[in-house]
């Protein structure tokens, strides 16, 4: 097995060896869809791809997908059961590109990713575990016989990312900290998270990482407006990392149009007016450097 850790925005990828079966898991951003194909060309050589898998369907995850099937055609691809027929239709409503204002470049799916089943990937057969909480229908895969989990955005070594059923009221964050009890029961070796470096049970990165998390969980559950707070920031910044300049008034007219800024307005402050609402919001995002203002143009701050 082969990590590739990437940085913003694209998802980590791990890449199955194997004679017959080679799979990727994860395919990152369209922004980077071509690094990920040369990244899995130059790993492979001449022998093709044949299977991709995806923890989750965020466009940071599945990205990639579209390209991965251009340059090979014959690769089957499994995306999680909730999500096939989704992906098969291309709702981008559905598939929460429409809601985020997020982009991914179209792919298709042949194959379901069913909890409670296992799926072959490379020379090993993966548990397939339901992982609601980031993301309402997140599956983790996880390799037994070495104890590799592919966490996607289920758990990072350090944080949690944003809980989307919580913005949409579909579900709270309970099912966060019941996916981190799932993952204390499977007790991995290691784990491949979904953004930064893999770790493992040495010196107890696990067990403090799932602490962190369950902190994190806690004080979102204690204090939701603070969670519509980092959504917000993190659903603009990941914009500007992907378009990474804009006219202002198209960047006024893109938070305008997004439906889930507009959730999280009402649950963060909704006695404010949504001009004072993303004031509040944007001015922490400029005074840090995460943005930056170029004549008429908004500048991601890298």
């Amino acid at each position: 097995m082969r990590v590739f850790v990437r940085g913003w925005l694209s998802s980590n990828n791990l890449l199955c060896l194997s004679e017959q079966t080679p799979a990727l898991i994860d395919t990152g951003h369209s922004k980077h869809a071509a690094e990920t194909v040369a990244l899995v060309r130059s790993a492979l050589g001449d022998q093709p791809l044949a299977r991709i898998a995806h923890t989750h369907l965020h466009s940071d995850h599945c990205g990639g997908s579209g390209a991965l099937q251009a340059a090979w055609p014959g690769a089957r691809t499994w995306v999680p059961e909730a999500s096939l027929d989704h992906v098969q239709a291309w709702d981008e409503d559905a598939l929460s590109f429409g809601g985020t204002g997020q982009r991914c470049d179209p792919f298709t799916a042949n194959e379901a990713l069913v909890p409670g089943q296992t799926v072959r990937l490379g020379d090993h057969d993966w548990e397939i575990h339901a992982a609601p909480g980031h993301d309402a229908l997140a599956v983790l895969l996880y390799e037994p016989r070495h104890g590799v989990l592919v966490a996607g955005d289920a758990m990072w070594e350090n944080g949690v990312g944003v809980i989307f059923p919580h913005i949409d009221g579909s579900d709270g964050f309970d099912t966060f900290a019941d996916t981190l009890t799932l993952i204390e029961r499977i007790d991995p070796a290691v784990v491949v998270p979904g953004h930064g470096a893999p770790f493992g049970r040495a010196g107890g990165a696990i067990h403090a990482a799932l602490a962190r998390a369950r902190q994190r969980i806690d004080y979102f559950n204690q204090h939701p407006a603070q969670h519509a707070l980092y959504a917000a920031k993190v659903l603009i910044k990941y914009q500007m990392m992907d378009v990474e300049r804009m006219p202002r008034a198209a960047f006024d007219a893109w938070l305008a149009s997004g439906p889930s800024l507009r959730l999280l307005h009402r649950q963060h402050r909704p006695d404010l007016p949504w001009d004072d609402w993303l004031a509040l919001i944007l001015a922490p995002l400029f005074d840090k450097g995460a943005l930056r203002r170029e004549g008429d143009l908004v500048v991601d701050g890298g």
